[in-house]
């Protein structure tokens, strides 16, 4: 059945409510089945592991997909800000706001022309350049020309854009799908500003902790049913946490139970052997006639019978309740590993690098005096600063990624005309893992990019290896090409990690981006183990603070300075660097 919304007019309070939602691909693989739950007012964030169906459960409410059963019913006025932007770079901010037709007609007015039209375009907008201006400036974007184009403004503007025309709707219901993907800190606190105010039903599908942390409530779609939890991110945690103590007690208690009814019957059907041969030995030394003997012997033998079914009834009732048990208990997805191999001596210098400078056409994207940035080993090193800064490019430059007219520009786009400065790199091996997790052949399977990676190691011992990154059996042979985002990320770091020689020094572009919750925790479980040197680009300042950074570099005004700790977000952007690390 199709999305419905309230009639024209009608007063219906926020909400979202899904009856019996069932939804297929063409192909007929099956998303959701059955779902059904009720929000209303309230903050809610939704989360799973990626493939689990939640931006297609969004586009099912906001009216994008057509469910092949049941049915989904928004009371009040929809806002949506999908995953992807679908907007042409050639807009302008305005014409993405929805506001440029009545701008233009306000502007007619207020030159003399007052022809019905205008009017009826403006409405009750006459104030939609101060609400505009408002909302720009509330996300950070202040300042920002209403006639400049799409294609101008980095990703992370964009998102902040595309959110700002959403609230422009007033919207009662507001659906947002990892709106803190490609925002620098300083965007991230805008939005958590925003949606602390916000006061109509929204849902919200996020990967970001810091921004869980600040819903009401957590809707977790798991197996295709929706479970809500009141709270926020870390009270969810802490509730499945106890959840699981729970269940694996029941397991320990059920499969108690199924050994000492498996015990029990099995005695039973030792006594009842016992009994009958006794019984057959005692009649044969009475004499009793044939006919009387075997009657004795049929009744014997259906009382062993009814107390062995009795006895596998139990057997088969402990089973059932271990199963179920079992199916409580979630599944333990954490890698567990030792790399001994990635062991860097304290103080040795990875990377040194004086005067670095690279220019995108005829612009310096550092300051003039170019910028020096010493790596040594063990350092775990974030570095920070907003979008546009030189981020990923800094990172291409440690890594001999970008040379002189060869390297690109942040998050890859626009070319490097030129890099220049003193670079010296240390012997030991440095891996590049980008955003695109590009590195291994998408052809080839995860076990066959694995050994090429790692030749001299025994195929058993790859195996093993590819097992603790959660690649078991079948899963080791799947190709790469078909892996979600954070089973790629696994194979790539089973790859680096592993590799022959292994890598000294590691270089992480956005890492958490688009991977789902679990994903992310098995990247801090991975690097936790890892004994070398990282540099790591991120804007999650709890990922950073889990992996153990103990070093804080930021790019802002062209320059790299130490920070010592994470900044606020009033700094983020507008610190001042000497272009010495």
């Amino acid at each position: 059945m199709p999305l419905t919304l309230p009639a024209p007019g009608a007063a219906a309070p926020a909400s979202v409510v899904c009856s019996k939602l069932s939804f297929a691909w063409p192909d007929d693989t099956p998303v959701l089945d059955d779902l059904s739950f009720t929000l209303g007012s309230g903050r809610t964030g939704l989360v799973a592991p990626n493939g689990s169906g939640k931006s297609t459960l969004l586009r099912l409410i906001a009216g994008e997909l057509r469910p092949t059963g049941g049915s989904v019913s928004v009371g009040g006025t929809l806002g949506y800000l999908p995953q992807s932007l679908p907007l042409s770079g050639g807009l302008t901010v305005a014409e993405v706001l929805g506001v440029a037709d009545v701008i233009r007609a306000l502007d007619a007015v207020e030159s003399g022309d007052v022809r019905e039209e205008h009017f009826t375009t403006i409405g009750d907008d006459w104030d939609i350049e101060d609400r505009t201006r408002a909302e720009l400036d509330r996300l950070g974007l202040a300042g920002l020309a209403l006639d400049r184009t799409l294609s101008t403004l980095s990703g992370g503007q964009a998102v902040s854009l595309g959110l700002a025309a959403q609230l422009l709707k007033r919207p009662d219901v507001l659906l947002l799908d990892e709106p803190t993907n490609n925002l620098d800190a300083d965007a991230r606190h805008k939005l958590h500003d925003v949606l602390a105010d916000w006061h109509g039903c929204l849902l919200l599908v996020s990967h970001d902790r810091a921004l869980l942390d600040r819903m009401d409530r957590i809707a977790e779609l798991d197996r295709g049913r929706l479970r809500l939890y009141g709270g926020d991110f870390t009270a969810y945690e802490e509730a499945v946490r106890a959840e699981q103590e729970v269940a694996e007690k029941n397991i320990r208690n059920a499969e108690q139970e199924l050994k000492r009814e498996k015990r029990e019957l099995q005695q039973a059907r030792e006594r009842a052997d016992r009994r009958a041969s006794n019984a057959a030995r005692n009649l044969k030394s009475a004499g009793l006639p044939r006919i009387f003997a075997g009657n004795m012997k049929r009744g014997a033998q259906e009382s062993a019978g009814r107390a062995g079914q009795t006895h596998s009834a139990r057997v088969d009732g402990a089973r059932a309740r271990l199963d179920e048990a079992e199916r409580a208990l979630r599944d333990d997805q954490r890698i567990t590993l030792d790399l001994p191999e990635t062991d860097v001596p304290a103080g040795r210098t990875l990377f040194h690098g004086e005067r670095l400078q690279v220019h995108h056409g005829e612009r310096a994207l550092f300051a003039p005096e170019g910028i020096d940035l010493t790596v040594r080993g063990p350092e775990r090193i974030a570095l920070t600063g907003a979008n546009g800064t030189g981020k990923t490019t800094l990172l291409r430059l440690i890594g001999g990624e970008a040379t002189a007219g060869t390297g690109t520009g942040e998050a890859g786009q626009g070319v490097v005309s030129g890099a220049s400065g003193e670079i010296r790199r240390n012997d030991g091996r440095i891996a590049y893992l980008s955003q695109r997790l590009d590195l291994l052949d998408p052809d080839r399977t995860v076990a066959e990019n694995f050994a090429a990676y790692a030749p001299g190691r025994p195929p058993a011992e790859r195996m093993n290896l590819l097992a603790r990154f959660l690649f078991r059996g079948a899963a080791a042979h799947l190709p790469v090409r078909v892996l979600s985002g954070g089973e790629r990320l696994r194979a790539t770091l089973a790859c680096v990690l592993c590799a022959e020689p292994a890598p000294q020094l590691l270089l992480l572009d956005e890492p958490t981006n688009n991977l789902d919750l679990v994903s992310a925790a098995q990247l801090e479980s991975a690097l936790g183990s890892y004994r070398g040197a990282f540099v790591v680009v991120s804007h999650d300042e709890r990922f950073l603070a889990r992996i153990g950074v103990n070093r804080w570099l930021r790019l802002a005004d062209g320059g790299l300075r130490e920070t010592g700790a994470p900044e606020s977000a009033e700094e983020d952007g507008n610190g001042s660097g000497n272009g010495k690390a």
